[in-house]
């Protein structure tokens, strides 16, 4: 009896979200990342992610979509990163990974309904790095990221077909100050609204 309550309840409960214009749903994806600094080669390199999203329309045009998505960053590390950090050999971490759990929030403008523009901030938490990559015991890279985000989507059926530029605002340098490494990142994915 408690199995059938549950399940009744459940299913209320999802009609209930539905109604409200309110969508849950999983995404994937490509990352393609540049750093800015002379310490990493130029040109975007390719990562993923992937994660929930949900969609609540506070109007017919105008919605939040909050997320939260599990994103790998690969990086190259440039010839001068030695000649800026004593005691880095650059043979030993040619590659750089960087695993961030991300949370953007963003702002969705539905000026028909297959298209929605979007914009807002994405907070960046990271969760593991490239081990030797690290001078006098110290992480390079700073626990936390903000961006900022702008991008559109197209809304087919259930699928969510999506494109961003996100740039980094924050400075992730976590060694000193001799120079800025921010991030650029184009993400391409497929989302389903469940």
């Amino acid at each position: 009896m408690k199995k059938l309550l549950f399940v009744a309840v459940t299913i209320f409960v999802l009609n209930s979200i539905q109604a409200q214009g309110i969508k849950l749903g999983v995404k994937v994806g490509a990352n393609l990342t540049d750093m800015s600094g002379v310490s990493f080669k130029d040109g975007y390199k390719f990562g993923y992610h992937a994660g929930f999203f949900s969609e609540l329309m506070l109007t017919k045009k105008f919605g939040i979509q909050p997320e939260i998505l599990f994103c790998e960053t690969n990086l190259r590390v440039g010839d001068s990163l030695g000649s800026l950090y004593n005691g880095i050999s650059i043979t030993d971490i040619a590659k750089v990974k960087l695993q961030y759990i991300s949370i953007p929030i963003l702002l969705d403008y539905k000026p028909i309904p297959f298209l929605t523009l979007q914009a807002g901030p994405q907070f960046g938490i990271l969760m593991n790095q490239t081990k030797p990559l690290s001078a006098n015991a110290k992480d390079a890279f700073k626990k936390g990221d903000l961006s900022l985000l702008l991008g559109a989507q197209l809304n087919v059926f259930k699928f969510r077909i999506y494109a961003r530029y996100a740039v980094g605002l924050s400075d992730i340098n976590d060694f000193d100050n001799k120079e800025k490494w921010n991030s650029q990142t184009v993400q391409l994915g497929l989302g389903l609204a469940l």
